[in-house]
């Protein structure tokens, strides 16, 4: 089948149906690619900042507060 033609036949679903087969294409994926890549840049950054934890120089935030901070911004 045709991406296109893929894309009409999802185009009918219900939104229900849309979201099963959503999760069904990650599972796939899942099952699929145990290991997906980082690319070297993504490596580098997670591990200066994986060190500033450690060594204490992050000021860090509970969820709680950043969702409250987020909605206050964007109101």
């Amino acid at each position: 089948m045709r991406p296109n033609e893929i894309v009409r036949e999802i185009n009918k679903l219900e939104l229900s149906e849309k979201l099963l087969l959503v999760e069904d294409i990650w599972d796939s994926i899942a099952q699929k690619n145990n290991f997906l890549s980082m690319p070297t840049w993504q490596k580098v950054e997670l591990e200066k900042r994986y060190k500033q934890y450690q060594d204490g120089a992050l000021e860090l935030y509970d969820w709680k507060t950043v969702h409250a901070q987020l909605r206050e911004n964007h109101k």
